[in-house]
């Protein structure tokens, strides 16, 4: 006897962009036990006779859900807990807000927060005297919305013990007052010369923090991520017991890969426990779930602030050479050795790699362990990538090295275009975010957003890749047109790209029969836009694993 199978819901009357095909087809899709069971359109109409619930799409397009795959949720939620200012665009706008935060908490000790942005401030640099005089009485410290620096007041510097006779740090160093007194800003490993006396954020605080950020990412569609920073990571909490307990009660939605921080003090005595906390995770949760296969690996810093690991030095403010090539937060011999014994062990290498010369060291480390281990499987990827020389993009294919590109920085705006070009070289525009040039050089591509550094919402960054211009300005595009990928390109790197990253893919990342209902319902078919139009499109809906997590329409209501 054969069994007919039935479904318990039906998407119809809709297109649906499986990721198998070039473009979305006019039907729906059928779901059983979480899972896809069908999106043949005949067969989708037949079993949505019979379903449980049937969900009417009305012309609406269906796609995989979005993976992150370079994210900070605990922290970013966290930071929507405090003192906020990613909403802030100008120096008054910013001191606003930090003075109405300290008035509303007369009781915190310490006023901390993050998220301004370096082109509010002359140099990207804001003074302690800013500071002091709208929180004169207490410590302020506030990271900046790439957290790759720091602004504290007068105070802050007194009670961390920071004067004019502090050295700057190997890894870091302070913007300084002409008689050596620090000025305000702290850049890179400097911000850790307060972690003695700053509060941390609590485990209660960091649970509500990872609630917080899990319901806004499932308001853009958003059902796996990849943590880029798990552990004890830049004075956070301990965020694997968040996670576990976050699992445990039923409270994690999303599938998550966390990528275990590479401290760049510890050494190699951090691989054995690296090693057990993976084996820990993996003996509570499923591997769909919760893994912690991945480390990440710092490799430099970042471009506006001259800490990006550069071939050639950076300009000063007359378009001289410098002597400065930026910051190698490892030597690359010895980073090639303990890559390559991660590799060894099945780990995954997330590469923090900005600049050109960081890039070259982490596809150095990959190329050294597969000398050392052969062909692995472990998919190691390298992030952010702003400026990638060709004879690089050339080997990402044949290294088997995935880019995890973040498209919503691939455009003009006030910060690359006055903090960082100007002191690049001449070709540099040329070589930024070159997305177009490693697709057609075979490299594999997953997307994400760094957040909270900037938006988490794929639809924004997929609108940038395509069109390498933001919709906010009237700016041309940034490079030339060959750097832009086709709107399938970048959804596909949003979805089954990042899912081959965290080692998804055989259950994520496409809609096919048997694979998890892990969906996003955008409000209007994106291949029928322009292309200057696809920032118009929202998600109106998420569902993981058959379940709706998320409704436009409930959380307007």
């Amino acid at each position: 006897m054969t069994h007919t199978p039935t479904a318990d819901t039906v998407l119809e009357h809709g297109w649906v962009y499986t990721g198998t095909e070039s473009s979305p087809v006019y039907g729906g899709v059928a779901i059983a036990d979480g899972r896809i069971l069908s999106t043949d359109p005949d067969e989708v109409a037949r079993l949505a006779e019979s379903a449980t619930t049937r969900v009417d799409l009305d012309g609406r397009l269906v796609i995989a859900g979005f993976q992150d795959a370079h994210v900070h949720p605990v922290m970013a939620g966290v930071e929507l807990l405090s003192c906020d200012l990613s909403g802030c665009e100008t120096a008054a706008d910013t001191l606003a807000v930090v003075a109405a935060y300290a008035d509303a908490h007369p009781d915190l000790p310490w006023i901390q927060g993050a998220g301004w942005s370096m082109d509010a401030f002359p140099g990207g640099t804001p003074t302690r005297q800013m500071l002091d005089e709208i929180v004169p009485d207490r410590p302020v410290l506030l990271e900046n919305r790439d957290h790759h620096g720091a602004w504290a007041n007068t105070r802050a510097f007194e009670l961390a013990g920071i004067t004019a006779e502090t050295a700057d740090p190997a890894d870091g160093r302070f913007e300084r007052e002409p008689d050596g007194t620090p000025a305000g800003t702290a850049h890179e490993g400097a911000m850790s010369l307060f972690g003695a006396v700053r509060p941390r954020p609590t485990l209660e605080q960091a649970y509500a923090g990872l609630l917080a950020a899990q319901q806004h990412l499932l308001s853009f569609g958003i059902t796996a991520w990849q943590d880029a920073a798990v552990g004890e990571f830049m004075g956070s909490p301990d965020t694997v017991p968040v996670y576990l307990r976050a699992a445990r009660d039923g409270a994690l939605k999303v599938r998550v890969r966390g990528a275990q921080w590479w401290n760049r003090e510890d050494g190699d005595a951090q691989l054995g426990p690296i090693l057990a906390r993976r084996d820990e995770v993996a003996s509570q949760c499923h591997p769909d779930q919760l893994s912690l296969a991945s480390v990440k690996v710092m490799v430099d810093g970042v471009a506006e602030n001259f800490t990006a690991a550069m071939h050639e030095c950076y300009r000063d403010h007359h378009g001289n050479a410098t002597e400065n090539r930026g910051i190698s937060f490892f030597d690359p011999r010895d980073m090639a050795r303990f890559v390559a014994a991660l590799d060894r062990e099945g780990m995954q290498v997330h590469f923090h790699a900005l600049g050109d010369r960081a890039v070259t060291d982490a596809l150095d480390a990959v190329e050294h362990a597969r000398q050392e281990n052969g062909a692995s499987g472990n998919r190691h990827h390298l992030a952010h990538l702003q400026v990638v020389r060709s004879e690089d993009v050339a080997r990402f294919a044949p290294l088997e090295a995935t880019a995890n590109i973040q498209a919503l920085w691939a455009c003009h705006e006030d910060q690359l275009d006055t903090l960082t070009l100007p002191f690049l070289a001449d070709d540099a525009e040329e070589h930024h975010y070159p997305f177009g040039e490693l697709v057609a050089s075979g490299a594999r591509l997953a997307a994400g957003s760094d957040w909270s550094v900037s938006s988490p919402d794929p639809v924004q960054a997929i609108h940038i890749a395509v069109n390498r211009r933001s919709p906010h300005n009237d700016l041309p595009p940034l490079g030339p047109e060959s750097q832009r990928l086709t709107l399938a390109q970048a959804l596909d790197a949003y979805t089954q790209g990042t899912a081959r990253v965290n080692h998804l893919d055989h259950v994520t990342g496409r809609i096919e029969p048997g694979y998890y209902a892990d969906l996003a319902i955008l409000d209007r078919n994106l291949f029928n836009l322009a292309p200057a139009d696809l920032h118009t499109a929202r998600v109106d809906e998420t569902w993981i694993g058959g379940e709706r997590v998320y409704s436009r329409a409930e959380d307007a209501a």
